[in-house]
């Protein structure tokens, strides 16, 4: 099996890159499970773009503003400069965004930004319509239920992938690999993300020596309903808060504006910080109240939280819900360049949450996730497209390592409840210590491969996170030791 391009994943960035490239390619899509089960499909709030061309430089100082200073200057005013183009894109290829009686697209404002300037879809399920539009534009070949074990490297050059299909391992060779796995959310107890994101590739890059880079800097979604036995929790949108929605205690109290002078409109590292601190402070409940909307407005605008929490028994919009931060977005990931490619490595790229374009600094902008995994993934294809293709010679021998073993399933659960009792929200050094020694004994006892690339994805997010000794971002740790 030879490809001129792999793609790893079927999410926004690995579709989009797909897109971009002709069929006179050899084009191959994997994805590790279904392929609507990534996070793309569960994202609610919308697509960020610059209002217009006055608008690049508001754009681009918000991100700075809730970057911390740790953003690529370069890689934000890329991203902005190309916002629009890839909005026009879209809608030229018959993506429809919400818009009103009069024909006008609809823009509506989220945590942090300085004005309405982002695109939605089916109310909120901007992630989902965008997401099944991509797979029906979509000309190349997907090979699904295949996750990948290993990338194939010879020589500083990529060559293709090792995957587990039907049972069987395989080596599938490809002269472009891009990674658009996304992030890392399950190996937190609590999180936003589809089940399939584990920070695989992650651990993968790795074993091969592949620099990743800001993995300390993981988002936590302030308002998130986690009282439902599933895995992946159940996130409510900021635009809820940016609409109006109020985050109050038991007594219908905004405390959030004892925090920050923005309250629900203050980015979601601070309102997350503030829920987590106020819970502790308190010992009270924290809700969402979203009684100041009209409720035909309410199901209309957000159709998918009204369904999903009245099937759980709540009446939105009348009835509070009560909330709690979850993980959401990796921040970090594989470095990369403004076209995506992996360091040092030809032939590899790395687009949306997998990777790190520096695009988010320390904290993510709400809503430029979708934005930033459509132009990165227009220009990882672009660069393709331009370079002269050198296909590898050296034929590979699948690995024999057993991908599970006894115990890996505890092992596992151990983990994700480690990474959030220690690596989550508030660290401290002692926190931080206890992860990376618990992580490491369960390296060196014996765990199958895939457990191991999950392993070493926390590790070196621990290790990131005791290196950064002062707080910037969605990086909080203070000296006080963990009760």
């Amino acid at each position: 099996m030879r490809y001129d391009v792999v793609i790893i994943g079927s999410g926004v960035a690995g579709l989009y890159t797909a897109l971009a490239l002709p069929t006179t390619l050899k084009v191959l899509i994997i994805n590790k499970s279904y392929p609507w089960e990534c996070n793309t499909y569960y994202a609610q709030g919308g697509v960020t773009t610059a209002y217009d061309d006055a608008d690049i430089p508001c754009h681009v100082q918000d991100t700075l503003d809730a970057g911390a200073g740790m953003c690529n200057t370069q890689a934000v005013q890329l991203m902005s400069e190309h916002s629009q183009g890839v909005i026009r894109d879209l809608i030229e290829r018959g993506f429809s965004f919400d818009k009103d009686d009069e024909g006008h697209l609809l823009y509506t404002k989220e945590a942090a930004h300085s004005r309405s300037r982002i695109l939605h879809a089916g109310g909120d399920a901007t992630g989902r319509y965008l997401h099944f539009f991509l797979l029906r534009q979509n000309p190349h070949p997907m090979l699904s239920d295949t996750t990948v074990v290993d990338l194939l490297i010879d020589n500083g050059q990529c060559c293709g992938v090792e995957v587990i299909s039907e049972g069987k391992r395989r080596l599938i060779y490809a002269d472009n690999v891009v990674i658009a796995s996304g992030g890392v959310g399950s190996l937190y107890e609590f999180h936003t993300n589809a089940s399939t994101i584990s920070g695989d590739l992650q651990g993968i890059c790795l074993e091969k020596g592949i620099e990743l880079e800001s993995m300390e800097m993981t988002q936590f979604h302030p308002t998130v309903f986690v009282a439902n036995t599933w895995a992946r929790k159940l996130l409510l949108t900021e635009a809820l808060r940016g609409e109006g929605a109020h985050v109050v205690d038991e007594n219908g109290y905004r405390f959030l504006f004892e925090y920050d002078p923005r309250g629900e409109l203050a980015p979601r590292d601070i309102v997350s910080r503030a829920i987590f601190d106020y819970r502790q402070r308190s010992g009270k409940q924290v809700y969402l109240s979203c009684e100041h909307f009209e409720s035909e407005y309410f199901k209309e605008r957000f159709p998918n939280i009204y369904k999903s929490l009245n099937d759980l028994g709540f009446h939105l919009p009348k009835e509070r819900v009560p909330i709690s931060p979850a993980f959401h977005y990796a921040v970090g990931g594989i470095k990369t360049d403004l076209s995506g490619s992996v360091p040092g490595v030809k032939g590899l790229y790395a687009v949306g949450e997998a990777a790190s374009t520096g695009v988010h600094g320390a904290n993510r902008l709400a809503s430029n996730s979708l934005l930033e995994g459509l132009v990165f993934a227009k220009e990882a294809a672009e660069a393709i497209l331009k370079k002269s293709l050198i296909s590898c010679q050296r034929e590979f021998i699948p690995g024999d390592e057993p991908l599970e073993i006894a115990g890996d399933k505890e092992k596992k659960d151990a983990l994700r409840k480690i990474m959030w009792d220690y690596v989550s929200i508030v660290r401290t050094p002692s926190g931080l210590q206890a992860a990376f020694d618990a992580i490491e004994r369960m390296l060196q006892s014996g765990v199958g491969k895939l457990l191991r690339l999950r392993l070493l994805t926390a590790r070196c997010i621990v290790e990131s996170a005791i290196k950064r000794t002062e707080s910037i971002g969605v990086h909080f740790i203070t000296q006080g030791d963990k009760e």
